[in-house]
């Protein structure tokens, strides 16, 4: 059987997004894939119930966020209009689907009233104009994946159904969050930081504000930081950060008596569904409340208190109640996703009582599959990672060390549509080690911030420590050994070149290599300065101590990267330029943070091209190497 190419890309049909009608007998989900001729990301709206082929509902180009009525007549969806998207609705007892809103700035996901006559969603709001001057009094001018904001705000609106009338709710100079609907369809609940600082303090409030307008109702204090409210029934359920703006994310009951945080039982961070972060909101299947968290590397769905119902080896990173029943998305060592369908409480996807409704996976490929393990770091701390290779081949060869981004993200053991590389190397003689090391998600609070204001200094030993076992055990070659990574992961690929002259090539990708500039120039400066890098950020930038680096280095950047700008490359660049350093600098246009996501296909592609061009320039294997100019 051959194996995965990176070409295969094309190939990969990425399901998410999944949502239950309201009878719990069929699924609405969305299908991601990316289309070589075009080079942009398709996706499309598809339907899938037990025992019957799964069908496309929408055409696309750029289908998304569906959404059933809450009597399941029709499907609300998101549609790009004029390179805008707005909600749409497709009746399912058939006929064409049909425009609701026109935003001059795009809507977002729809969100149904509970009697299905209205729908609310948040939208930008402003003048946008590409060639006005970009005035500033607040660090929150610009955001990754949108650019110069040019002082456009997010706000919340109401359309009818009927009439498609719309209205404006919410108005002034602060963000709103995504709306809820209180049970009796007269209120809206949101998050969002109305303080004059709230760019120099890290704040979220609830509020709540009538559907036809008026001053917005603060319902929470100041104790914690607010990030979700969803009115589930008669309850108003608040994710927060209890303790601090760097931490877990937890589940509060808002009352008369204020906010009572919810027993799960588990020291877990609770998921909130984002691009990279796999999980879903919390929300309520019957009575009973459930949630996503990471146990190690894998994303399970729990019932409150504690009750794991959907786990075993996989991600799940969409969920869905209705009627007795939960649809999921879960990813396997051997798929990037399928839906599922299971009655509550659940268990296992290969258990009885639980459905795979589609064969999206990679057909015709053998795949490699990740090893877990427990390392040890130098100072006794337990590490999870995980490994993998070719289990057929013997003697040692060369290892990758691939660093995940956050520092709060975590590797999971299972097929990975993003990094194609880890497939491809390890068919050509390679291991691919990925570490969850000090400071990420899934093995409890205190590990989750064991590296605040030590970044690189207290986790270096959970990288290398790994790396001395494998090569103690005769699996990796110390004289071939390379580092990579993606965000943190490119401050550690970055970073450890400073520590270590062992590597014999790095490949740092959206980096950080300048902590002091970083924090005045990121989208997320002032928090990563202030809450998460705090103390000396010249002792955690590499840049400080560039002069001891010998490391052949590629770096790789999204010209649009808000998060960690582009001049961090472009420093990293010259520094090893200037002392002789073999390097090279390849940039992405348009491209933001997300770009190695969600970017244009012949980027990503790219992208990993290059990682295994570079490596098996400066680290010869056997095998024909990838050839990119």
């Amino acid at each position: 059987m051959p194996r995965l190419s990176l070409s295969d890309l094309y190939r990969i049909a990425m399901p998410g997004d999944p949502r239950l009608c309201p009878d719990g007998s069929a699924v609405a989900y969305t299908v991601t894939t990316a289309d070589e001729q075009s080079d942009e990301n398709r996706s499309e709206i598809w339907l899938a119930a037990p025992g019957a082929e799964p069908r496309r509902l929408t055409g696309g180009p750029r289908d998304s966020s569906p959404r059933w009525s809450p009597g399941g007549r029709s499907v609300a969806f998101l549609r790009a209009v004029d390179g805008k998207p707005q909600v749409h609705l497709l009746p399912m007892d058939g006929g064409d689907a049909r425009v609701l809103t026109s935003a001059p700035l795009g809507a977002g996901a729809a969100v149904w009233s509970p009697d299905g006559t209205m729908i609310a969603y948040s939208a930008p709001h402003g003048d946008l104009n590409p060639h006005a001057p970009v005035v500033a009094d607040h660090l929150e001018y610009k955001a990754d994946g949108m650019g110069l904001l040019r002082g456009l705000t997010m706000h919340l609106f109401v359309t009818t159904v009927d009439s498609g009338e719309t209205r404006q709710v919410t108005s002034g100079d602060f963000h709103a969050g995504e709306p809820s609907w209180s049970p009796d369809g007269k209120r809206l609940a949101f998050t969002t930081s109305m303080e004059a600082d709230r760019d120099l303090a890290v704040g979220g409030a609830v509020y709540s504000v009538d559907v036809s307008g008026g001053e917005p109702e603060r319902l929470t204090k100041a104790d914690v930081i607010c990030a979700g409210a969803w009115w589930l029934g008669e309850r108003l359920l608040v994710a927060a950060f209890g303790g601090g703006p760097v931490g877990h994310t937890r589940l509060y009951d808002l009352g008369t008596d204020g906010l009572v945080e919810v027993e799960t039982g588990l020291d877990r961070n609770i998921m909130m569904g984002a691009p990279g972060y796999p999980g879903a909101a919390p929300q309520l299947a019957g009575d009973d409340l459930i949630f996503c968290a990471r146990d190690g590397g894998f994303t399970h769905l729990y019932r409150a208190p504690g009750e794991k119902i959907i786990g075993g080896d996989q991600v799940v990173s969409g969920v869905s109640a209705a009627n007795g029943r939960i649809a999921y998305v879960a990813a396997t060592p051997h798929s990037a996703g399928e839906v599922y369908l299971t009655g509550f409480p659940g268990d296992r996807a290969d258990d009885a009582g639980t459905t795979r409704l589609t064969a999206h996976g990679l057909t015709g490929v053998e795949l490699f599959t990740p090893r877990a393990r427990t390392f040890t770091a130098p100072d006794g701390t337990p590490v999870e990672g995980f490994v993998l290779r070719d289990e057929t081949l013997t003697g040692p060869g060369p290892l990758l060390l691939d660093a995940h981004g956050g520092p709060h993200n975590a590797w999971a053991p299972v097929f990975d549509g993003v990094h194609l590389y880890h497939q491809v190397l390890a068919a050509r003689g390679w291991t691919v080690l990925t570490l969850n090391p000090r400071g990420s998600d899934g093995y409890g609070e205190a590990f989750f911030t064991a590296a605040l204001g030590a970044w690189g200094i207290a986790d270096t030993g959970d990288f290398l420590g790994p790396i001395d076992e494998l090569v103690a055990e005769g699996v990796a070659d110390p004289e071939r050994l390379a580092v990579t990574g993606y965000s943190y992961g490119g401050y550690i690929s970055c970073w450890l070149p400073t520590q270590t002259g062992r590597f014999k090539a790095a490949i740092p990708g959206g980096c950080v290599s300048d902590l002091t500039s970083m924090a005045g120039t990121s989208d997320a400066g002032h928090y990563l300065k202030t809450h998460e890098c705090h103390g000396d950020l010249a002792a955690q930038s590499p840049l400080t101590h560039v002069a001891r680096v010998t490391t052949p280095t590629l770096i790789l950047q999204g010209e649009e990267d808000h998060r960690c700008p582009v001049g961090q490359a472009e420093q990293w660049f010259a520094a090893l330029r200037e002392q002789g350093v073999p390097v090279r600098l390849v940039r992405y246009p348009g491209g933001s943070h997300l770009f190695i996501l969600n970017g244009r296909p012949s980027h990503r592609v790219d992208y990993n091209e290059r990682i295994v061009e570079w490596l098996e320039q400066w680290i010869p294997v056997v095998g024909t190497p990838v050839s990119k100019g």
